[in-house]
C-alpha cells in the first residue's frame, strides 16, 4: 500500500462484486488490483460462485439487506475514495447499490456492467438490466461494458470500431459522464483497442494484441485499475491510459493455470517494482 501525503492514509476503494472461487476475476481479481495500484480494497459481495478456469458451476446470491449492511459498515469506518461495481446478480441487488451509492454520496463510481461471463452463464437478471440502466449508470463517473455488454445495453450490434464508438454515444446519453467500450472481443488484429467517450471527445487506448488463453479476470482489472486511478486523484481519462498500461501488462503475466482459461496477472507487477519476478 502506499501512504498518499496529501490525505495521510492510504487511499481506499470499495468493489461492490461477486465472488470467484477460482481467484481469476471477482472481488479476488479487485482486490490484487488494488494492491498493484497501492491502494487499499474494501468488499460487499454481492454474490458467491463456484467457478474455476472452465467457468461457472453455480452461484447462490447475497440478500440485499447483507449487501447493504456489507457497504454501510466499510463507510462507517473507511474513507472511501472510489467505488467499483461488478456483479451484482438481480433487480434488487441493482437497487440496493443505488440507494446506498446515494446515500453515502459514493462516487468517483466505475460501473463494470457485468452480464455475463466469458462461457456463458447469465450474472445480471433481466430485470437487474433494466434497473442498471435507468438507475445506476446515471450515477456513473465511468461504464466500462465489452462489446457484448454494450450490445445489450444499446439494443444494436457491435462488431467495428465505429460500432463502438456510437455504442459509446449511446451509454453515455444514459447519463453516465464517461464511457470506456473494451474492444477486446473484437476479431484479433495488431492491436487491442478501447474506446472511451466523455460527451466532448473519443480517445483510442492502444496496445499491441497479446496472443495468449490466460484472459480469465480482465475485464474486472481493467475497472479496478480505472477505480484506483480516480481514488488516487486521477482524471478520467489518465486512469485510463493507466487501467489500459496495467490490465495490459496483467496479460503479459497471465497465469497457465487449471484446464480453461488462466487468470491475467496484475500481483506479478509488485514483485518487478520490488526488483524480483516472484516472492520466493
Amino acid at each position: 500500500m502506499v501512504l498518499d501525503p496529501k490525505v495521510g492514509r492510504v487511499r481506499v476503494v470499495l468493489t461492490i462484486a461477486g465472488s470467484d472461487s477460482g481467484g481469476g476475476a471477482g472481488i479476488q481479481a479487485d482486490l490484487k488490483t488494488f494492491a498493484a495500484m497501492g491502494v487499499h480494497g474494501a468488499t460487499a459481495v454481492t454474490a458467491l460462485t463456484a467457478q474455476d478456469t472452465r467457468g461457472i458451476i453455480a452461484v447462490q446470491e447475497v440478500t440485499p439487506e447483507f449487501v447493504a449492511q456489507q457497504i454501510d459498515v466499510v463507510v462507517a469506518d473507511l474513507t472511501v475514495d472510489a467505488t467499483k461495481t461488478g456483479m451484482l446478480g438481480n433487480a434488487a441487488v441493482v437497487e440496493t447499490v443505488v440507494a446506498k451509492v446515494a446515500e453515502h454520496g459514493l462516487r468517483p463510481l466505475v460501473v463494470d456492467t457485468v452480464l455475463a461471463a466469458t462461457s456463458g452463464e447469465r450474472l445480471l437478471a433481466p430485470e437487474g438490466l433494466t434497473k442498471l440502466r435507468a438507475h445506476l449508470i446515471p450515477l456513473a463517473t465511468v461504464v466500462t461494458p465489452n462489446l457484448s455488454e454494450a450490445e445489450a445495453l444499446t439494443g444494436s450490434p457491435v462488431q467495428s470500431l465505429e460500432d463502438m464508438r456510437e455504442a459509446a454515444r449511446e451509454i453515455h446519453a444514459l447519463g453516465a459522464q464517461a464511457v470506456v467500450v473494451k474492444g477486446g472481443h473484437l476479431p484479433q488484429s495488431a492491436e487491442a483497442v478501447d474506446v472511451l467517450f466523455d460527451g466532448a471527445e473519443f480517445v483510442e487506448l492502444r496496445r499491441p494484441w497479446i496472443r495468449t488463453s490466460n484472459l480469465h479476470g480482465t475485464g474486472c482489472t481493467f475497472a479496478s485499475a480505472l477505480a484506483g486511478g480516480l481514488a488516487l486523484g486521477l482524471a478520467v481519462g489518465p486512469a485510463a491510459e493507466l487501467a489500459k498500461e496495467l490490465v495490459t501488462q496483467a496479460i503479459k503475466r497471465g497465469l497457465s493455470l487449471g484446464q480453461g482459461r488462466g487468470p491475467v496477472n496484475p500481483v506479478a507487477i509488485l514483485y518487478e517494482r520490488a526488483g524480483r519476478l516472484d516472492p520466493i
